[in-house]
């Protein structure tokens, strides 16, 4: 009697187990797809736009969160190079590779620059995740071209998430170690630009927030950023 006792107790927790991990997946699931869903009426009007006016070949893809979706300075700060910009407020890697096939497939860049990764890290993912995405992302762009460069954009020492510095830099120096061993592959280091002599933020960089660049902190960027880009593409003035 004692053993068909604890055979029931075993198989009621094993159910419950079952019920509690069939949960908690189906939360993660609706929590995905809610997150997703928020970021679809961008996506649908860089859609629209493309249908408008159709972007050019051969130019820049900027991808990638808030840094490049605010950067509203991008075409005088760096007016000789043809730049299609795709950047979304928060968006994660999970995101970009949610998107990917309306956000990169359609365009045919020579080359492109990816910004991403700060959210992840600000919502708890680990720096080993954001590196197994950006593998992710990689293998994805080079099954079609692979011979293209990727630009992957340092996470930034903004002072409002500077309780986050060691996580950032932690995420930072497995993107720069892996990016090094790859061909095609190039790292824009922007933290120590962005840091005082002493190691912190220099807060003239940054908006009210905190958190997200001002001109003088997308200047930074473009100082960094330019050599990578190759020979500019457009005449100015």
């Amino acid at each position: 009697m004692r053993s068909v006792y604890f055979q029931s107790i075993f198989a009621k927790c094993n159910i419950c187990s079952i019920g509690l991990l069939l949960t908690l997946l189906l939360a993660a699931t609706i929590h995905a797809q809610t997150t997703q869903n928020r970021f679809e009426k961008q996506v649908q009007a860089y859609e629209a736009a493309d249908k408008a006016a159709p972007p050019p070949k051969n130019a820049i893809l900027l991808v990638g969160d808030s840094q490049f979706f605010r950067w509203k300075t991008l075409a005088e700060d760096l007016p000789d190079f043809t730049i299609i910009n795709r950047g979304i407020d928060s968006f994660q890697f999970s995101d970009i590779l949610h998107f990917y096939d309306r956000l990169v497939t359609p365009y045919k860049p020579r080359m492109i620059v990816l910004h991403v990764g700060g959210n992840d890290v600000h919502n708890g993912k680990s720096a080993e995740r954001v590196l197994e995405d950006f593998k992710t992302f990689v293998a994805k762009v080079r099954a079609v071209q692979p011979k293209i460069p990727i630009a992957f954009s340092s996470l930034t020492p903004g002072p409002g998430r500077w309780d986050e510095a060691e996580k950032r830099k932690q995420t930072n120096k497995l993107l720069k170690e892996y990016i090094a061993t790859q061909k095609t592959l190039h790292f824009i280091d922007l933290w120590d630009a962005m840091l005082t002599k002493d190691g912190q933020p220099r807060e003239e960089l940054w908006v009210a927030d905190r958190i997200h660049p001002n001109h003088d902190g997308y200047l930074v960027r473009v100082k960094i950023m330019r050599p990578l880009l190759g020979k500019p593409d457009k005449r100015t003035k």
